[in-house]
């Protein structure tokens, strides 16, 4: 935990209790330190200062939306409620009238320390369910619902800049047989791995979802027709290539039909109609044998 202090004199005792001091030179340095990325989370600020006050520097800490909160303790020598009330106003979290007593400040900084804390522990919380919204709970990738709205937004960015872009449907071959013949937790470890070798054959600015079952939804921004099709050979290739361990001395071999359209060039196509275009190329793959890649043609796309 790190503190913010002004010519503070009682340095000793804060590193004493476990504070990295970072020192101010006046409130123009304070709020240039407190806009770094690696800002102290904690802040104790002289109300008269040099430059900036204070109760300034409290102003433009509040103003911020892009940094996680910052506590700030307020010192003042005035004891009057009007102005104690102005720092609180002015975003201060909590003031200390000077002289300052030693533990009345390590108390206010424990409490500090327990706001920042629960705001820690709150985001956490917030990333864990946003993934939990956003990701297939199975293969880590994104589920349906992201998946789809990645294409709606790689639409209008491709219509907006005149470009255009590959929508790439992948389906497990004979995935049914899996969970028939070697059980759920094997078709389980099928998925897991054909989502990492998807992952590592695409580029790093595809998006790959988990679309259903064994579908899976790729896009890939900015490709032309024969680079869709180059993505889905290498995500084909990667099934391909070697057999899925899913016990210990036992592997089977997994292969993929791929259907791949292409979105942005006639700038009216909703993701619901370029799904079912890489579909029906889809089960063009599939009725070849499977393991291929097919294009939608025109008469297919419409």
């Amino acid at each position: 935990m790190e503190s913010l202090f002004w010519l503070f004199p009682k340095e000793g005792a804060l590193v004493k209790w476990g504070y990295e001091i970072i020192a101010s030179q006046d409130g123009r340095d304070a709020w240039e330190i407190l806009q770094q990325a690696d800002a102290p989370r904690m802040a104790i600020l002289d109300w008269m200062m040099p430059e900036l006050d204070g109760l300034a520097v409290c102003q433009e800490v509040r103003k911020r939306d892009d940094h996680s909160y910052t506590y700030l303790l307020l010192l003042t020598s005035n004891t009057q409620k009007a102005e104690r009330l102005a720092g609180l106003h002015a975003g201060a979290d909590d003031y200390l009238t000077k002289p300052v007593d030693l533990e009345e400040l390590r108390v206010r900084l424990q409490a500090g320390r327990r706001i920042l804390d629960l705001e820690t522990k709150l985001l956490a919380a917030q990333d864990s369910l946003r993934e939990q919204a956003t990701h297939d709970a199975l293969t880590g990738l994104w589920n349906r619902a992201a998946i789809v709205k990645a294409l709606e937004q790689e639409r209008v960015r491709a219509n907006r800049e005149r470009t255009s872009f590959g929508v790439v449907l992948a389906d497990l071959d004979g995935f049914k047989l899996v969970n028939d013949g070697h059980g759920h937790l094997a078709g389980d470890r099928v998925l897991e791995e054909a989502a990492r070798r998807m992952r590592t054959a695409v580029r790093a600015y595809d998006v790959v979802g988990r679309y259903g079952g064994e579908e899976f939804l790729i896009v890939c921004p900015g490709c032309h027709e024969a680079e869709a099709v180059t993505i889905a050979e290498r995500i084909r290739a990667s099934l391909e290539r070697a057999p899925i361990e899913i016990a210990s001395g036992e592997a089977i071999s997994v292969t993929l039909f791929l259907g791949v359209t292409m979105g942005g060039t006639q700038g009216t196509d909703e993701p619901i109609r370029l799904i079912k275009s890489a579909d029906t190329a889809l089960y063009c793959a599939k009725n070849r044998g499977g393991n291929c890649v097919e294009l939608a043609i025109p008469d297919i796309e419409r």
